[in-house]
């Protein structure tokens, strides 16, 4: 039952994420462009968190989520994802140009989910 309650939470988060897909799709495509980083991350949050830049506050378009855009490489400075790890999260990190990247932070803790653009 548990799983089950987990599975729908997933599910409504890539839901809500639909009405910001647009905004996040151009941010990630001038990330790319600019060679700011290759493995742009969209932190999730409803809390004040300090990483990244702020793309969408809550409270606006409709939602309680704040989206901040970030990357790998601010994750490892900030040692969210350890040095020694980050070729690994590389390997696992889905094509950006097909893919969004989301760092989702919920009740259900911290996770990463990769959505197609």
């Amino acid at each position: 039952m548990e799983e089950i309650k987990e599975t729908e939470k997933l599910f409504l988060i890539e839901q809500q994420i639909q009405n910001f897909k647009p905004i996040l799709m151009k941010a990630s495509e001038a990330m790319l462009d600019q060679d700011v980083s290759q493995y742009p991350i969209f932190v999730m949050h409803k809390q004040v968190i300090a990483i990244g830049l702020s793309l969408i506050e809550r409270g606006t378009h409709n939602s309680d989520w704040s989206i901040n855009v970030s990357s790998l490489e601010e994750f490892v400075k900030k040692k969210l994802i350890y040095d020694s790890k980050a070729e690994e999260f590389k390997k696992t990190y889905k094509d950006p140009k097909k893919n969004l990247c989301l760092f989702v932070l919920s009740d259900l803790g911290a996770q990463f989910l990769f959505l197609k653009k």
